[in-house]
């Protein structure tokens, strides 16, 4: 089994930056495809961005693309997502999965992190 823990949520100013960990304590990442995705309050899960096992073509979500980088140290056991230029509508829970292969939306992720809480305000 796959056992991922999501670390790096904050509180963080509009503007500024957030950098989220996903971890694999006891297990290796690098069979596996890693996605992020977030819930708001009162809203759906949406996928926000995957990244291949080997850590090339990462795919985005339109709202994120160009303010978010995703990528993955597999020594390290270990994916990333950078925030950067976070805005209020960001303020989610966000999650990581690992899959077979790199989709961004939630239903085919084989496992996933209990979830770290973002929150984008002034």
């Amino acid at each position: 089994q796959v056992h991922l823990v999501e670390s790096g949520g904050a509180l963080v100013q509009p503007g500024g930056s957030l950098r989220l960990s996903c971890n694999a304590s006891r297990f290796a990442l690098d069979y596996y495809s890693i996605g992020w995705f977030r819930q708001a309050l009162g809203k759906e899960r949406e996928g926000l961005s995957c990244i291949s096992s080997t850590g090339g073509s990462p795919h985005y979500k339109n709202s994120v693309k160009g303010r978010f980088t995703i990528s993955r140290d597999n020594s390290k056991n270990t994916m990333y997502l950078q925030m950067n230029n976070p805005k209020p509508e960001d303020t989610a829970d966000y999650f990581c999965a690992a899959f077979s292969a790199c989709e961004v939306v939630s239903g085919p992720y084989d496992y996933w992190g209990p979830g770290t809480e973002g929150t984008v305000s002034s």
